[in-house]
């Protein structure tokens, strides 16, 4: 998120049914309609055709915005396996994966970063953004537990191809209330190709029903 601007992360993002479908079909051997792979070329095609033209393209950022959407894709089918025929509540199994998360990735947040570029890290914040950052780094950490809490209570009901498209229409809003917020300049070629993989998305949705 800090390589490229926030509505070009989303715009890549946005590509996460077609992850959600290849995933599906190649290792968990899934089968779906010729309208569904179809209806996944202009999702595909817009997010290309948006990053060749992003005017401060980054491949760093690019990448991460493609691997964020395998790890969700993998999140959303194994959790939903993990689920199924069993007492456990989406609500409840939120709250088991994130201690498990806490007691995995401590270690290693400690041995890659360690305490000293965390202190160095705050102090930089701080510096730059004031006082305020501390009521920031609040209220994000509580809208994203809210975010992925009400994630896990939908993905309870639904499936993960659905939840994939629930996600890209609210990268929609995201896309737009950034580039309105953050002021960030936008080529009409790349708003074209925003706009081609949400309609792709909207095909995809049509095609599932």
């Amino acid at each position: 998120m800090s390589k490229v601007a926030v509505s070009f992360t989303h715009i890549i993002k946005s590509g996460e049914p077609a992850f959600s479908v290849l995933v599906s079909r190649f290792i968990l051997g899934e089968t779906f309609p010729t309208s569904v792979y179809l209806s996944l070329l202009p999702i595909i095609g817009g997010c290309g055709l948006a990053a060749l033209t992003e005017l401060n393209f980054n491949m760093i950022g690019f990448m991460g915005a493609m691997i964020s959407n395998l790890a969700f894709v993998f999140r959303n089918i194994f959790s939903k396996r993990g689920m199924k025929g069993k007492s456990v509540s989406g609500m409840n199994y939120y709250a088991c994966l994130s201690l498990l998360s806490l007691l995995i990735l401590t270690p290693f947040a400690i041995a890659v970063e360690g305490p000293k570029m965390w202190a160095a890290g705050w102090q930089n914040a701080v510096s730059e953004i004031g006082p305020h950052f501390i009521w920031w780094v609040a209220a994000q950490s509580i809208f994203y537990h809210l975010y992925n809490q009400v994630s896990y209570m939908s993905l309870d009901e639904i499936s993960p191809l659905t939840f994939s498209i629930g996600n890209t229409m609210k990268r929609i809003s995201v896309i737009v209330s950034s580039i309105i917020i953050f002021r960030t300049p936008v080529q009409p070629v790349n708003a074209l190709g925003a706009a081609i993989a949400i309609f792709g998305t909207f095909l995809y949705s049509q095609s599932k029903q």
